[in-house]
């Protein structure tokens, strides 16, 4: 079995893009979303993509992790999650904010009126909110990873193992109901599954994209969040993650 001149197209459109959409890629090629479908199919039985929710991704995607600054897709989809979740702050005590690039839009919209020991392994969280003088801010030390520019390893777990703060806003590279939380990166799993342990309430924060993909390293599972806020699911798909535990906010 060989891949299609179109199939050869949409692997061009994948591995420059890092995810393909079904009715995107029907509207650039100029054939019907089942044909695409088609096409996305035979791609994953020769071993070169893999479908997720609404297209598919480049099977090395499961390895790939751009950095922070360089996450700009889907900004304004980004935005309004993290607006919701303001919903989700305590009117006092502490939270966690994971590093990342929704959860960083979440630090950039928090009151200016809040009073609250913020937590964080994320430099540019901790550097965006030092200023603020009603915040207490603390990192938790450890190596930093250059892609993230959180900390990980030794440090940041010990530390996190001496705390326990109110509400947990964290993000994922992957979620889905087969594989729950997963993330491209050993270390950065390690964190976030003793984030999970060190909150009372957990928070999860991913755009739609991540919905229904895996990424290399499970941390935990869909019924360790209580609360999943992401945009333009459908109803069945929220039905199906409310079931698996966490209460689903669709922005």
């Amino acid at each position: 079995m060989y891949a299609t001149e179109r199939q050869q197209e949409i692997m061009r459109y994948a591995t420059a893009a890092g995810r393909v959409e079904v009715a995107q890629l029907a509207r650039d090629l100029r054939v019907t979303a089942e044909t695409v479908r088609k096409d996305l199919n035979a791609l994953q039985q020769l071993g070169l993509l893999r479908r997720v929710h609404g297209g598919a991704v480049p099977v090395n995607q499961l390895l790939a992790e751009p950095e922070v600054a360089a996450r700009t897709e889907w900004t304004e989809e980004k935005k309004r999650i993290a607006k919701a979740a303001l919903a989700e702050l305590p009117p006092q005590g502490s939270v966690f904010i994971e590093s990342g690039s929704t959860t960083a839009l979440l630090a950039e919209q928090l009151p200016p009126d809040l009073q609250l020991i913020v937590y964080t392994n994320s430099l540019p969280v901790a550097m965006m909110l030092t200023p603020r003088p009603q915040l207490t801010v603390i990192t938790l030390g450890g190596r930093v990873r250059a892609v993230t520019l959180g900390e990980v390893d030794n440090f940041a777990l010990r530390s996190l193992r001496e705390i326990n703060v109110d509400v947990a806003f964290l993000g994922a590279n992957g979620i889905s109901l087969e594989r729950g939380l997963t993330t491209p990166d050993a270390a950065e799993a390690e964190v976030k599954r003793q984030i999970l342990r060190s909150a009372r309430r957990r928070v999860l924060l991913v755009d739609r994209t991540k919905i229904g993909e895996a990424a290399l390293w499970r941390y935990g599972e869909l019924s360790d969040i209580e609360v999943l806020i992401t945009n333009d699911l459908d109803a069945e798909q929220s039905a199906a993650l409310n079931a698996a535990g966490p209460h689903v906010v669709v922005v």
